[in-house]
């Protein structure tokens, strides 16, 4: 049964319903899917950039927030153990597209949705390629059929809306080019809440309702995806094997592993201030 507002707010959450806030890609499904029928929970679809400064701001309680907005939030943001977006290896939807090989890029095109990728591309760029790129940003929904010489888009735009495939010669998926840097899986997103509140028995509430959500989700992956291709525009094969075999929703140790060591290539590199890790547990 649904949890009811004032049930929550036995528990001493804040003023029911908790806000959630989230990405409505096709990959967020199994993290997403049926939260918005507890009555205890508001959801509210943003693009990935904007989360975390929503969250930051308290116009949200809980968010699936980007990485690097957690290292730059102005105010100190908690990372939830109870899922994230993330993949172990090939991504498919981080990719960049590009008319030369990755080492002569010198200007990088970026889609303005994502933050985590745009940092991501940087350090992959730079670590395997020994290449220091300028960015651009790039609104990949109204350029006009103007293709950059190099583009990083994320997302159902990988697959929905992406360059023809003789504009490109060149093309990295961010995932795969990680795992093969680090052998670490990685992390774009994950649940997040406020520093101030990472104590308070009703983030652990809600992280373990998150999780009950993200697991009985797994079990009925077919249907989700029945439910979503034609709004996604996405062949029902591809997504299957998207959401199935290329992306990762549980937060483990490897992935804890792969987040610190995203933090500390970016602060190398004077992509990312130094902040620490600090975890809902």
């Amino acid at each position: 049964m649904p949890t009811k507002p004032a049930e929550l707010l036995d528990r001493g959450l804040p003023p029911a319903p908790v806000r959630i806030g989230c990405v409505k890609y096709l990959n967020t499904l199994p993290l997403v899917e049926g939260l918005g029928a507890n009555a205890g929970l508001r959801l509210r679809g943003a693009a990935p950039a904007e989360l975390g400064g929503m969250l930051g701001r308290g116009e949200i309680d809980v968010g699936l927030v980007s990485l690097v907005d957690y290292a730059r939030s102005a105010v100190p943001l908690a990372l939830m153990s109870c899922g994230g977006i993330g993949c172990d290896g090939a991504t498919l939807t981080v990719r960049v597209f590009s008319r030369v090989p990755a080492g002569e890029i010198r200007e990088l095109h970026a889609d303005i949705e994502s933050h985590t990728s745009v940092v991501l591309a940087q350090v992959v760029l730079a670590r395997a390629f020994g290449n220091r790129v300028k960015v651009v940003g790039f609104d990949a929904c109204a350029h006009g059929g103007e293709w950059p010489e190099a583009v990083l888009l994320i997302g159902d735009k990988v697959v929905s809306d992406a360059p023809p495939g003789e504009v490109y010669g060149y093309e990295l998926d961010l995932g795969e080019q990680w795992k093969a840097l680090t052998g670490l899986p990685f992390v774009y997103a994950a649940w997040m809440c406020r520093g101030e509140d990472a104590g308070a028995e009703w983030v652990r509430e809600v992280g373990r309702l998150l999780e009950r959500q993200r697991l009985r989700n797994t079990m009925r992956t077919g249907w989700l995806i029945d439910k979503a291709v034609q709004e996604h525009r996405w062949p029902r094969e591809l997504a299957v094997r998207y959401v199935t075999e290329y992306l990762r929703y549980e937060i483990g140790a490897g992935q804890r592993e792969g987040i610190a060591r995203f933090f500390a290539e970016g602060v190398a590199l004077g992509l990312l201030p130094g902040r620490e890790m600090v975890w809902v547990e």
